[in-house]
């Protein structure tokens, strides 16, 4: 299997250790033991910064397995090209879309690079209020703010690291405005970070073109230096703090694409071996342990493969454990995710499934991470009308649940701090499905089985389809609540009857007597029959909803 650009990247030492697909074959993926139980553990009075301690002492708080839904903003200087992803390393490559975007845009990067846009983000009509009450009714109960991207700027207070958005840019702390909003609203409050990358992520900066009327000139981040800055809007800053140069520029001696390219991977090697120790590590973990105590966050994100920098992720997370406690009257509250966990370690902290899923319910609770677009503002998606459904993030909603996971879903914001017009249609489109048949996704659990259906739901990372979902009223997905078992349908039928093949009177899965079926929050009788082949239920024609529904049935025995 060829290893993604973004997979090389984000690698870790344990990045090979990869949990082994189950097949996939609706409706034969038993519930993993243990997975629909609170699986408790005894916090330790202390948690030591290894995994022997980690997994024997931590449990999966509550309040997140309950909250099933939370919103992130992804929000960085990257945004203000409003051109994708990446957009801080990606124009200093030759021929990629960032490149030509900026030489129309900015300029060349030899004479106009990305610090330059750093200070274009001014967030100046931002209004954090108002999207947090947009994503409030949307459903979620936890937001997500990013600290930092591998662009390597703060977006908060930072005690240990200068370019920080109350210095440049903005100009404000926007953690500590977001966490302020968030909390009044009754919501988790959530951070990502992603600046273990940027030892070498940025080193692109210190590239040149190697054809073309700039062959052979440096890009601006090789010939930056604090004292060029005096009288700049950067003064008295190091360049070299923020592109990372003082931990691995790139030498003198390259003068081909090749060469770079053999460079390029040769770092890479080193960051999956474990190499930024030294100044870098010891940086990284001041700066998260600054932003945990200032902010106090319910759950941290760790956009990188297992814990990022070895011993040094080790020694936060159990450090952040214990702040915990002690910031709870001993109660553990916190949540730490990373990526492409080992199976041997998910009991330690949360593993999050980038843009993708699993095709099994997984024992211990997990999250899938995706957005309406690219991660950063992508003008393009807007103008194809590229982003997804609001069926397609339901419909996502409910297969995660069901899988024992949680949904986090951004809402890509421009530079300026807005969303868009069509952003806000199917963030209301949410709402609407979410108002009605919410109810039955929230403080669930999974069932013995996870759904049924002919629509195969993706397995690993970056595994997601487009923007139009899949499923079809066929597919169906199982939770239970209580002593209720729901069932979260995934469109509506045409002729206005769900039929649940899994819970016929033939089908030894469930044994039990169902009594009363309901709509979420609705106590009107609907009219059920349960056949041999399948348990079917007539909707109401006026309850009609395109993107699906959620169904609540009771009786005895049928959740067990």
């Amino acid at each position: 299997m060829k290893t993604t650009r973004r997979q090389m990247i984000g690698g870790s030492l344990s990045a090979a250790a990869v949990a082994p697909t189950a097949a996939h074959a609706l409706p034969t993926m038993p519930i993993a033991p243990g997975a629909g139980r609170a699986l408790k553990v005894p916090a330790p009075a202390r948690f030591t910064p290894d995994w022997a301690s980690l997994t024997s002492g931590y449990s999966v708080p509550d309040w997140f397995r309950d909250a099933k839904f939370g919103m992130w903003a992804h929000w960085s200087a990257q945004c203000v090209p409003e051109a994708g992803d990446w957009y801080a390393r990606d124009m200093y490559l030759p021929g990629s879309r960032a490149y030509k975007h900026h030489l129309e845009h900015y300029g060349h990067p030899a004479d106009r690079g990305f610090i330059e846009v750093q200070n274009l983000w001014k967030a100046d009509r931002w209004d954090p209020a108002r999207l947090l009450d947009l994503y409030k009714r949307a459903g979620a109960k936890y937001f997500m703010a990013l600290a930092n991207h591998h662009d390597n700027v703060d977006t908060y207070a930072s005690r240990h690291h200068a370019w920080n958005t109350t210095r440049i840019g903005p100009r404000r702390d926007i953690i500590g405005t977001w966490e302020k909003l968030a909390r009044e609203r009754g919501l988790r409050f959530a951070v990502s970070n992603h600046s273990a990358h940027a030892w070498h992520w940025n080193q692109p900066a210190y590239g040149y073109d190697t054809e073309g009327p700039r062959a052979g000139q440096r890009y601006d981040a090789y010939k930056l230096t604090k004292a060029s800055g005096r009288g700049k809007w950067w003064d008295g800053l190091d360049p070299q703090q923020l592109y990372g140069g003082r931990f691995m520029p790139m030498p003198d001696g390259i003068k081909s694409d090749a060469e770079a390219q053999n460079w390029h991977e040769a770092t890479d090697r080193l960051w999956s071996e474990g190499v930024p120790t030294g100044d870098f590590a010891r940086n990284w973990l001041l700066r998260c342990q600054d932003l945990a105590q200032r902010y106090k966050p319910d759950m941290i994100y760790f956009d990188n493969f297992d814990l990022p920098l070895e011993q040094y992720g080790l020694d936060f997370t159990a450090w952040y454990y214990n702040q915990s406690m002690a910031w709870n009257d001993g109660r553990l509250e916190a949540v730490v995710t990373s990526k492409m966990t080992p199976p041997q370690r998910r009991m330690g902290i949360v593993d999050d499934v980038e843009r993708g899923g699993k095709s099994y319910i997984e024992r211990f609770p997990w999250q899938t991470d995706t957005c309406l677009g690219a991660w950063h503002y992508d003008a393009d998606l807007y103008a194809r009308d590229g982003y997804k459904s609001a069926a397609t993030v339901i419909h996502t909603l409910c297969d995660v649940v069901s899988k024992n996971g949680n949904l986090m879903l951004s809402v890509p914001m421009r530079g300026d701090g807005t969303i868009d017009d069509k952003e806000e249609r199917i963030v209301a489109n949410i709402a609407e499905w979410m108002g009605r048949f919410g109810e039955a996704i929230y403080a669930s659990r999974p069932w013995r089985l996870n759904g049924e259906g002919p629509t195969r739901a993706s397995s690993g990372l970056f595994s997601e389809g487009g923007p139009v979902s899949p499923y079809n009223a066929r597919d169906i997905r199982y939770v239970k609540r209580g002593n209720d078992l729901h069932a979260l349908v995934l469109g509506w039928p045409e002729d206005n009857v769900v039929r649940m093949t899994l819970l016929g009177r033939d089908n030894p899965t469930m044994q039990g007597n169902v009594s009363r079926i309901t709509f979420p929050g609705d106590a009107t009788l609907l009219p059920f029959r349960r056949t041999p082949e399948a348990l079917e239920v007539t909707l109401p024609l006026a309850a009609r909803h395109p993107i699906g529904l959620a169904l609540i049935m009771s009786g005895s025995g049928i959740a067990s």
